[in-house]
């Protein structure tokens, strides 16, 4: 999923936390498998945000014909991304439409360090927080 909420948490140890939708599959996902990955994209590639903002297609090793390798705990690396981390959930915080998921870095990797990473302020995608149900 394209993620807008990501911040660290901790430095010892490394923490990471992000923020999912109850009804996103990503949610289910994360609670179901206890693991997931942050894939940091290069500012010159944001049209990938656009894809994963509804549910992915997976075919073999592909998500939305993207190629992805299996992270050390079983969460999908892009192979197109700059860096990533690999986490382990260490705790989850229900905020009401939300969830805080706070993971443990436990592998990560850089694949290009000469790209700057993308940020929301790249794309012309934004996220409100509109309430559910019309609100």
């Amino acid at each position: 999923m394209t993620a807008s909420w990501i911040t660290q948490l901790s430095m010892e140890p490394v923490l990471v936390g992000v923020g999912v939708d109850n009804s996103a599959v990503t949610h289910r996902l994360i609670s179901d498998g206890g693991s997931f990955t942050v894939n940091l994209w290069s500012s010159d590639d944001t049209r990938v945000f656009v894809k994963f903002s509804k549910p992915a297609t997976r075919e073999g090793l592909t998500l939305n014909g993207r190629s992805v390798t299996p992270a050390p705990s079983g969460a999908p690396i892009f192979d197109e991304s700059i860096a990533w981390m690999d986490c382990t959930v260490r705790n989850s915080i229900d905020f009401g439409t939300h969830t805080l998921f706070v993971g443990e870095v436990t592998a990560a990797g850089v694949n290009d360090d000469e790209q700057r990473a993308a940020a929301m302020s790249d794309t012309r995608m934004k996220y409100g927080g509109v309430k559910r149900g019309g609100h």
